[in-house]
């Protein structure tokens, strides 16, 4: 049986994790894994799989808050170029998980394709915009895609179609172990005039949330009819702070880190907010971010 000796050129042991997240907190990764290829990828799953060791998957890291003690198991990050190739064809756009939901915004506008600078200010990688839906109010990544080439629990990478997939309010189905690349399918139209959309709804983003902040985005969904911030703020909490973690005064859906915060900060400041809303309006607030 193999080891994951077997994988020391792709190998850290007890990484940090806080340098790879948007909070910049949190404990060590007991293996961090960075694998070259998705053929390489496939064999560290499948020695996971048969050591029956916990797999999870970092990608940007601007939606995870990382617990103080770190993580068990194998935290595989997709860091290399084979993983963040972005090729237009025609109205088709493929781009792998990896690279940045900003980078792929980019060249599809460059391109003339119109759909995806809706999402622009929007932190994170493609992988994760996939696995939760990313978006706002002028739409989401989900109504674009057009197929998911996915990695599952076993080792086995097969490709879901269109019609195989269900996107939500900052949900999906794409529930396999990994997302490795994805195809849009988008409308042509003048650069300079999504150029110029874009400036706009950008200019709105960085007015309304502490983008040049250490931040994880928004921390809760919107309850259905409701903003997650606007209760929060009602509750008289924005700008409230425990230790070096502070619940923005821009934006109370942000919660923003200094130098010093830890995650157990973080961790109260959302149990704080959570029922202070639930007392005060009878909501129960639900994470957006994902907590290991």
């Amino acid at each position: 049986m193999r080891s994951l000796d077997d994988f020391s050129g792709i190998t850290l042991r007890d990484e940090p994790l806080a340098p790879y997240t948007w909070l910049k907190i949190g404990g060590p990764a007991q293996y961090f894994v960075t694998p070259r290829s998705a053929a390489e990828l496939a064999d560290v799953i499948r020695c996971c799989r048969d050591l029956q060791v916990a797999v999870r998957v970092l990608g940007s890291g601007s939606n995870i808050l990382v617990r103080d003690a770190g993580v068990s198991g194998v935290v595989l990050r997709l860091a290399d170029e084979t993983f963040a190739r972005v090729a237009v064809d025609g109205q088709r756009i493929t781009a792998g998980a990896g690279a940045s939901l900003s980078h792929l915004i980019s060249h599809s506008v460059k391109a003339g394709l119109a759909g995806l600078d809706a999402l622009v200010g929007i932190p994170g990688s493609v992988g994760g915009a996939l696995h939760g839906n990313a978006g706002g109010k002028n739409g989401d990544i989900g109504q674009f895609v057009r197929s998911v080439q996915v990695v599952t629990v076993a080792g086995d990478l097969f490709v879901r179609r269109e019609d195989e997939l269900t996107f939500a309010y900052r949900s999906s189905s794409l529930n396999e172990l990994i997302i490795l690349e994805a195809e849009f399918e988008l409308n042509r139209e003048d650069p300079d005039e999504i150029t110029r959309r874009m400036r706009t709804l950008w200019i709105m983003r960085k007015a309304t949330q502490p983008l040049s902040f250490q931040s994880a985005g928004c921390i809760f969904k919107n309850p259905r009819g409701m903003s997650a911030g606007w209760l929060i703020d009602q509750a008289g909490l924005k700008g409230t702070s425990v230790g070096n973690a502070e619940i923005s005064d821009r934006h109370a859906n942000f919660i923003v880190s200094t130098p010093g915060a830890t995650a157990e900060d973080v961790r109260r400041l959302i149990d704080l907010a959570r029922s202070r809303v639930s007392a005060q309006f009878g909501v129960d607030l639900e994470l957006e971010i994902q907590i290991w």
